[in-house]
């Protein structure tokens, strides 16, 4: 930036002497004419009447010199204009495969300008891309329960079925039912962490008492898989939204129940580092391939795909889990293996009064 700067200070002081050796040209010109004039014509004219002369001739000449490179350049500057504003109606029309090429004429503000409109028609394609695929992913996950809905419920207008049959295909119904209600409520709730108006109210409260009732609240779940719990929590107080937290850690202890087998192990774990919490969450689940670590935190991304619908989810709990941190000015990362299990570190500030906006 300061490079930058500098290098258009130095263009700005180098026009300035060119146009000033341009006038001093102009007058030097005009001088010479003015010179032969009295000499030819033999007058003599006071040395003030004289330059005064010679300074309004050379401005005369340097007014029409400006004047006839405007005229010859204006051509081109049209030209320009005309394949600006051709671009900016393509990219209105929602064409956003728009690039100006640079040439040596577009030097300074029109440097700058064409790479603010190329800038500009790659953000609203990329934006356009995330679109498209976030459309395509929500008509997936819909269309998947909607098509077992439509299936089982058609199979239940068979008069044959016995009654245990019926049952089963009312649980499928019921469960394909719930599970299309959650994803409207994440879609919901992710749409609203994003905007700038979702409430935020931070308050004081002991962190480490809400961990372990929430670790307390899922016991059913762990103990159905005979699953260890290794808790470890600090005595802490934090100023957070204890509701908005209170959804990362459910999310979080919930992905780490679903995802670990039975008799298996999940140690969470509250420490302090300096003027930061840190919340660790570890299984000894199925893991994560190292080239998904990157993107589980991306809407609707389903780090196994081939895992069975049993504990199939909408892909949208980490997104939430991610943008609840982000408006705590805190972070999350992930560890994990193939096969060994994973660990999701929270780290958040003691205090976090103003939530961020969404970029």
């Amino acid at each position: 930036m300061k490079k930058e700067r500098l290098r258009h200070f130095a263009k700005g002081v180098m026009g300035m002497l060119v146009a000033l050796l341009a006038e001093v040209a102009c007058c030097a010109l005009a001088y010479a004419i003015t010179s032969w004039f009295y000499t030819y014509r033999g007058i003599a004219v006071p040395d003030l009447i004289s330059q005064l002369i010679n300074v309004a001739l050379g401005s005369m000449f340097a007014i029409s010199i400006i004047l006839i490179i405007g005229f010859i350049s204006r051509p081109k500057q049209m030209r320009f204009i005309h394949v600006v504003m051709e671009a900016m109606r393509q990219i209105s029309q929602g064409n956003f495969n728009v690039s100006l090429d640079k040439t040596s004429r577009h030097q300074g503000h029109f440097e700058v300008f064409v790479d603010s409109i190329n800038h500009m028609a790659q953000q609203l394609k990329h934006m356009e891309v995330m679109r498209q695929e976030f459309i395509s992913n929500v008509s997936h996950e819909i269309q998947s329960p909607l098509t077992s809905i439509n299936g089982f419920a058609q199979a239940l207008q068979q008069d044959h079925l016995s009654e245990d049959e019926r049952r089963h295909y009312l649980h499928i119904i019921e469960t394909e039912s719930r599970r299309l209600s959650r994803l409207s409520d994440n879609l919901l709730k992710l749409t609203s962490l994003e905007s700038e108006h979702y409430p935020y109210n931070p308050g004081r409260y002991r962190l480490d008492k809400q961990l372990r009732n929430l670790v307390l609240a899922c016991e059913p779940q762990w103990l159905g898989k005979k699953i260890d719990m290794d808790v470890s929590l600090v005595d802490m107080e934090i100023v957070a939204d204890e509701e908005l937290l209170s959804q990362v850690w459910v999310n979080l202890l919930y992905n780490s129940i679903k995802f670990t087998p039975d008799d298996g192990t999940i140690t969470v774990r509250l420490e302090k580092d300096q003027d930061q919490v840190l919340v660790s969450i570890s299984d000894t689940g199925i893991g994560i391939a190292e080239e998904d670590q990157t993107r589980i935190f991306e809407r609707f991304f389903k780090a196994d795909i081939s895992r069975d619908r049993s504990v199939s989810g909408s892909g949208l709990g980490l997104s939430i889990v991610h943008r609840i941190i982000e408006m705590h000015q805190g972070a999350i990362t992930v560890e994990s293996k193939l096969g060994t299990g994973t660990t999701l570190t929270v780290r958040l500030p003691e205090t976090a009064e103003q939530p961020q906006s969404p970029e």
